[in-house]
């Protein structure tokens, strides 16, 4: 219809694909939100657990690795107030360790290691490649590497899914990763996920705030995220978390679980819940150019390919049609191309499309069963384009 953002046949597709992916067996339940200028739409549907209470539109969800996205924000917040400069060495922060040093191999014993070449910087850490990490060979790998085991032993839950009841303390986590090598030299090679986990601590000692109470009082208070926290002040709104097993669902985590009480790690990797209107708050301050957080060239550093062709090559198993910029994802391929997000792999996804002036936030209580989004998330925001047509 004229005049309208979003239209009437696009927002009906969208329900009906939302509506046609909830079961049981599979998504008991989700929140769909898409959202143009001042146009929103939201689907809550199924149950918060099989056979439980309805899902309800401020239903928590445990946003997983779409922290990192709250992260990198935060992260530039904090450049653009001069406490750290992206490209400053971390030590001055960061002491742990003193002299990095880089295992000769991956996958080889914990003394093979050689001293590093050049320092670890901020930016390092928010593009992902200041050297500690996920990476696709330590998972098909036929045992555990010796550094994948001892970072298991440390409680630093980096290298798998997030586990904020097992982590200790900030400063007790940096000293366990400082006492482990490198796996790469810094800025060679992109590894997953433990980039955002440091700069946490990072960004609660560059503003002498705890980083719980630095994301509150930099980022969801002006912002207006009322609900996202580390944990859920009201377990009742959360629902319980599934994965796959052998005979159908299996709980990962229930609602008074991990993430039912404060964690002693605030995890700027993994470790948020939040709500679809609290995203779609963060998806419009990106639309924005970074009001009322950032500056647009903060928002454009961020949002920026920050990768080498190699780099992507060699992270295509998580970086399938996509980029890195600073602790968000760029769609390179598809229509979609141009949008910026990242999903979290206990079941939910957050994408704006600055072109569009589009936001799509899908969350679920279903884990990723690859490191690729479920079909759920690839079909609504296919439809949540479509509804701009």
């Amino acid at each position: 219809m004229t005049g309208r953002l979003l239209s009437e046949e696009g927002i009906a597709r969208f329900g009906e694909v939302a509506r046609s992916h909830v079961a049981d067996g599979e998504v008991p339940g989700l929140v769909a939100l898409v959202a143009r200028g001042a146009e929103v739409h939201v689907e809550a549907l199924g149950s918060l657990s099989v056979g439980g209470p309805p899902v309800r539109r401020n239903s928590l969800f445990r946003i997983a690795s779409t922290t990192k996205v709250v992260t990198g924000i935060a992260t530039m917040a904090v450049v653009g107030r001069g406490l750290v400069g992206l490209d400053e060495p971390v030590a001055r922060i960061l002491p742990e360790p003193a002299g990095p040093r880089v295992l000769r191999r991956m996958d080889g014993a914990l003394d093979e290691t050689e001293p590093a070449r050049r320092p670890v910087t901020v930016r390092q850490l928010a593009n992902f490649t200041f050297g500690f990490g996920a990476c696709a060979e330590m998972w098909s790998s036929p045992g555990p590497w010796p550094v994948v085991r001892a970072a298991e032993d440390l409680h630093l839950a980096t290298l798998g899914p997030p586990a904020p009841g097992d982590q200790p303390d900030p400063d007790s986590w940096m000293e366990a990763l400082g006492s482990l090598p490198l796996l790469a030299e810094p800025g060679e090679r992109w590894l997953y996920n433990t980039g955002a986990s440091v700069l946490g601590v990072l960004l609660a000692r560059a503003t002498a705030t705890p980083f719980d109470e630095m994301l509150a009082e930099w980022v969801f208070e002006p912002l207006g995220m009322r609900d996202t926290a580390f944990y859920a002040r009201d377990p009742a709104r959360l629902p319980t978390a599934y994965g796959r097993g052998p005979d159908g669902l299996q709980v990962f985590d229930p609602p008074e679980g991990q993430w039912s009480r404060p964690p002693a790690f605030p995890d700027g990797a993994a470790g948020l819940v939040s709500t679809a209107d609290d995203l779609l708050g963060l998806g419009r301050t990106l639309l924005a150019g970074g009001a009322p957080l950032l500056r647009p060239e903060a928002v454009a550093e961020m949002t920026r390919d920050q990768l080498s062709a190699e780099q992507r090559e060699r992270a295509r198993v998580f970086l399938a049609g996509r980029t890195w910029g600073l602790c968000v994802s760029i769609v390179t391929d598809g229509p979609r191309a141009g949008s910026i997000g990242w999903d979290g792999g206990l079941g939910t996804s957050f994408l704006v499309d600055p072109a569009l002036g589009l936001v799509v936030v899908v969350l679920t209580q279903r884990l990723f069963d690859t490191p690729q989004a479920p079909q759920v998330h690839v079909d609504l925001q296919r439809a949540a384009f479509g509804a701009t047509r």
